[in-house]
C-alpha cells in the first residue's frame, strides 16, 4: 500500500507539470461510414509521453487525474487541441467533419463547463456542429448538475453522445430524456460479436432501440470485416477500431487519409 501510495504521489506530481511541459498530445481514430466507408469523424484521444517514465498508458493516469481534479485543466487543453487541431486540417483541404472528445464527470459538473466549451469553439471557430462531446452513463445518470449542463451545451449546437454504452447503468428512463444524438456501442460487445450469441443479441437490442428513440449508433473496437459487416446489416452506421485504423497523431493522419475522402 506504501508503494502504491508513493507512485500515485509522483505520477500526479509529475501529471501536474506535463501541460507546460509540453509532455501531451492528441492522437485521433478515424471513424468511418460502415456503408460506404467514407471518413465521418474523429475521435480525440489524449497520450502522455513523460521523460522520466516513457509512455504512460491512459488506464493508469487518467484515474489520477480524475481523482486529483487535473482532469478538468488537461480535458480544456485536450478539448481546444482537437478543435485546433480541426481548423488546421481545413487549411490543409483535409477537411474532417467533426470532432468527438470525451468529457469526465469532473468537467461535465463544473459549473463553468458551457462557458468553457463556448469560450474555446469562439477562440478557434470551429462550428460548433462539427464538434461532439462524449460522456459515460455514470457521469449523467442520477446526476441532475451534470443532466443540466448537457441541456446548456446542447443548446449550443453541439452533438452529444453517450459512450461505453451498455457497460454502466443503462437507465433506459433516462436514456429517453437525455438531449443526446448518438449511442456509442462499447467494444466489450464489438469484439467477437460474429462468435457469440449473447453479444450478437446485446448489439442487436442497443441498435434497436437506438434507431426506436431516432438516435445513431457508432460501434467501437471494431477488429474484422465480419464484425464490421454484421454492424452493418444490423443497421449500425458508423464504426471505428483497428480494421480502420490505429489512434494516430495529426501528421500520420494527414498522410494516411487525406486522399480517402
Amino acid at each position: 500500500m506504501g508503494e502504491h501510495t508513493n507512485e500515485r504521489i509522483m505520477l500526479e506530481a509529475l501529471l501536474r507539470r506535463s501541460i507546460e511541459r509540453g509532455e501531451l498530445t492528441v492522437h485521433y481514430q478515424p471513424q468511418v461510414d460502415l456503408l460506404t466507408g467514407k471518413l465521418v469523424g474523429m475521435e480525440a484521444l489524449l497520450r502522455w509521453n513523460n521523460p522520466q517514465l516513457g509512455k504512460v498508458s491512459p488506464l493508469r493516469f487518467i484515474p489520477i487525474a480524475e481523482e486529483s481534479g487535473y482532469i478538468s485543466a488537461m480535458g480544456e487543453w485536450v478539448l481546444r487541441t482537437a478543435c485546433q487541431q480541426l481548423k488546421e486540417w481545413d487549411t490543409c483541404a483535409f477537411n474532417v467533419p467533426n470532432v468527438s472528445v470525451n468529457l469526465s464527470v469532473k468537467q461535465l459538473e463544473h459549473s463553468d463547463i458551457i462557458d468553457i466549451v463556448s469560450r474555446i469553439l469562439e477562440e478557434t471557430g470551429l462550428p460548433s456542429s462539427r464538434l461532439e462531446l462524449e460522456v459515460t452513463e455514470s457521469a449523467i445518470m442520477n446526476n441532475q448538475r451534470a443532466l443540466g449542463n448537457l441541456d446548456g451545451l446542447r443548446a449550443l449546437g453541439i452533438v452529444l453522445s453517450v459512450d461505453d454504452f451498455g457497460t454502466g447503468y443503462s437507465s433506459l428512463s433516462y436514456l429517453r430524456r437525455l438531449p443526446v444524438q448518438k449511442l456509442k456501442i462499447d467494444r466489450s460487445f464489438v469484439s467477437k460479436v460474429t462468435a457469440e450469441p449473447s453479444r450478437e443479441a446485446i448489439v442487436r437490442a442497443i441498435i434497436a432501440m437506438a434507431d426506436a428513440l431516432g438516435l445513431r449508433t457508432i460501434a467501437e473496437g471494431v477488429e474484422s470485416e465480419s464484425e464490421a459487416q454484421f454492424l452493418l446489416q444490423e443497421g449500425c452506421q458508423h464504426a471505428q477500431g483497428y480494421l480502420f485504423s490505429h489512434p494516430l497523431p495529426p501528421d500520420e493522419l494527414l498522410a494516411h487519409w487525406r486522399f480517402k475522402l
